[in-house]
């Protein structure tokens, strides 16, 4: 792997993964020769213009996508093996919640289908709805909550199932910048709680790098790695660092490598 950490456990490890897909007008490369390690407790965020293929990505690794040359591992195992595992929990770009059943039935719905006893249902919806801030909301309905709310409540249900990896598709992207910014510190306080490990899509640098141990720059499809930039920000940090040297210097190399796959693109 020609991408990875100092840290030696990985969970997901990329190594030359292309996708191909057929279309009535000839074949679409979304994805080329992809390397990539991501490796236990890290925040990895994938950033690239419409089109990229960055949910792409995602969907493999979550084995909705299957690629068509390279090799990909989650956990160890192929995305199949880890799918069937639910060694994994996906948070989609809207709450995709049941708007019949109740804040509390949307997060146990995993649960039941996974045959976890009715007490254990319980403890897991009441511990992950506290730890989203949604403690006393268990018997709304998603009508009732706010954008931003209904999506926690999807974050909860992808925790409810205990996965050692969290795969989120640009959850926050049709949300207002304010409510989305207060997601984002929430979201750091969540890994931070949890370690669990987070890929994450987005189109937005500052979140991307706000978030992020690293963040993976992809081209314009088909989507390539044109950087991995190392967050070496603190740990605990607040909005306010956006404004500083070191947040501003971390967004300008995102931006280049952005230009820099266009480039690549057109060349």
């Amino acid at each position: 792997m020609s991408q990875s950490t100092s840290h030696s456990t990985a969970v997901v490890q990329v190594d030359q993964l292309s996708l191909d897909f057929n279309t009535p007008d000839g074949p679409v490369h979304a994805l080329a020769g992809i390397n990539l390690e991501i490796t236990e407790g890290e925040f990895v965020s994938l950033i690239g213009p419409s089109g990229c293929g960055k949910t792409t990505l995602l969907r493999v690794i979550a084995d909705l996508e299957s690629h068509t040359a390279g090799d990909i591992l989650v956990n160890g195992v192929s995305p199949e093996q880890a799918r069937q595992d639910r060694a994994y929990g996906y948070v989609f770009q809207a709450p995709a919640l049941y708007p019949w059943r109740t804040v509390r039935q949307n997060v146990l719905l995993p649960l039941e289908i996974m045959g976890v006893s009715r007490s254990e249902q319980r403890q897991r919806a009441a511990r992950y709805l506290e730890l989203v801030n949604l403690g006393g909301f268990e018997n709304k309905y998603p009508w009732q909550l706010s954008g931003g709310m209904q999506q926690r409540v999807s974050i909860a249900r992808a925790l409810s199932v205990e996965p050692q990896l969290l795969l989120m598709d640009e959850p926050f992207g049709a949300l207002d910048e304010i409510t989305r910014d207060h997601l984002n510190e929430q979201l750091l306080q969540l890994w931070r709680k949890t370690g669990k490990t987070v890929v994450f899509v987005t189109h937005s640098i500052p979140e991307a790098v706000f978030l992020s141990t690293r963040v993976v720059v992809m081209s314009p499809r088909p989507g390539r790695v044109m950087d991995v930039i190392e967050c070496s920000l603190p740990a605990q940090r607040s909005l306010d660092i956006r404004e500083t040297p070191e947040f501003l210097a971390l967004a300008h190399r995102v931006r280049q490598g952005l230009k820099a796959g266009h480039s690549y693109d057109d060349e």
